[in-house]
């Protein structure tokens, strides 16, 4: 792997570093979990897509620079250490967008992706069900064949950004006679304004409605919104699920940006000796996490794929963000806690890390059984 950046790469960086110089706003944007804040960020996805720093790694057709994925970390990094606000569309860029690359027809990619570059359209995740989360082929919301498409039906929980999306994607039942519980499965796209559609906001521990229930009352999805064959949507979910759990949710430019926020922190506290050896731990993890992307990276250049390594990345970045928000909050004190600050909310939303994209517990199952070659633990 060779980690030395080419001078075409370097002179990318610096572009990307000079518009978000010129263009990041001066003060933080209203929480994107709220409908002002929604907006406000919506607004920032299409000043970024104007001049096409919204999906740098996409081809130039769909709005992109066709950058590939180096100068997508490149990017990545540039983005955070400029304080960038929060991508609202990033379920869609980062896990329908590369599902549709790899799965979806010419028509399908022509019609959603210019609209989701530029914040158009923004997109939800649908997949989890009240009883079917991390165990997510025990779904029950099903898709029955009608003419010209599937009419959907069954409720689906915990839907990222559908409190204020445009529209989502997810699995349905649309075989319920098959052997196994994960065939007979569809992955659909379906508008949330659609008639049948109800959407009830889940809020957080602080209010914000993070997430929303979605309940589908015969629903109609036509043909052309069906990826992949009818039927086969486990193998299509998997791919969508390895860019979850791998680098493209969480680059290491988030993490970097933030440990480096949280050593300015502790420096401007007086660089307390009780909390030095936990500072540490976040900058050599952050370090870490962006040296193993970059391997990542090289193997992706070399033509292979994410196989089940991805859940050593999902297990990391999603225990490193608890840990490093928690040191800022004990920096802080009581104001850190009870202070709508960034560092709160920040908080707040990492303690679901471990249970989205796959709690950790399955995720350390894939560990052992496909990387270690141990074998199946009892279920």
């Amino acid at each position: 792997m060779d980690l030395a950046f080419t001078q075409e790469d370097e002179a990318f960086r610096a572009e990307a570093r000079s518009w978000l110089h010129a263009h990041v706003p001066t003060s933080p944007l209203p929480s994107l979990e709220t409908e002002e804040g929604f907006a406000a960020h919506r607004a920032w996805e299409a000043e970024l897509a104007a001049d096409r720093w919204s999906v740098v790694n996409w081809p130039t057709a769909y709005g992109g620079r066709d950058a590939g994925i180096v100068r997508w970390l490149v990017f990545e990094e540039e983005y955070y250490a400029a304080g960038a606000p929060g991508r609202v569309n990033q379920n869609g860029i980062s896990l329908l967008a590369p599902t549709l690359f790899d799965h979806g027809t010419q028509e399908q990619r022509d019609r959603v992706l210019p609209s989701m570059a530029t914040g158009r359209t923004v997109w939800a995740q649908a997949w989890s069900e009240p009883e079917a989360g991390s165990d997510l082929a025990s779904l029950r919301a099903k898709g029955v064949r009608t003419e010209g498409g599937w009419m959907l039906s069954g409720q689906k929980t915990w839907s990222s950004r559908a409190a204020f999306a445009d529209r989502a994607f997810g699995l349905f039942r649309t075989d319920p006679d098959t052997p196994k519980p994960h065939q007979g499965l569809t992955y659909l796209m379906f508008d949330l304004r659609a008639p049948g559609v109800t959407v009830r906001p889940i809020r957080r521990l602080d209010g914000k409605p993070a997430f929303a229930e979605l309940f589908l009352d015969e629903v109609f999805v036509p043909d052309e919104d069906v990826i992949g064959e009818p039927g086969r949507g486990w193998r299509i979910a998997m791919s969508t699920a390895g860019n979850e759990r791998g680098l493209m949710l969480r680059s290491p430019g988030r993490f970097l940006a933030a440990a480096d926020r949280l050593h300015t922190l502790w420096q401007s506290l007086g660089s307390p000796g009780a909390t030095r050896s936990r500072v540490a731990d976040a900058l050599i993890g952050a370090r870490a996490y962006q040296l193993f992307t970059y391997a990542a990276a090289s193997r992706f250049l070399e033509g292979e794929t994410l196989g089940p390594e991805s859940s050593l990345n999902k297990v990391f970045w999603s225990e490193y963000d608890i840990a490093l928000t928690e040191t800022a909050l004990d920096l802080l004190g009581e104001e850190g806690e009870l202070a709508d600050t960034d560092w709160s909310e920040r908080y707040v939303f990492s303690l679901a890390g471990p249970i989205y994209a796959g709690t950790n517990e399955i995720q350390r199952d894939i560990i052992a059984e496909r990387l270690l070659g141990l074998p199946k633990g009892r279920r």
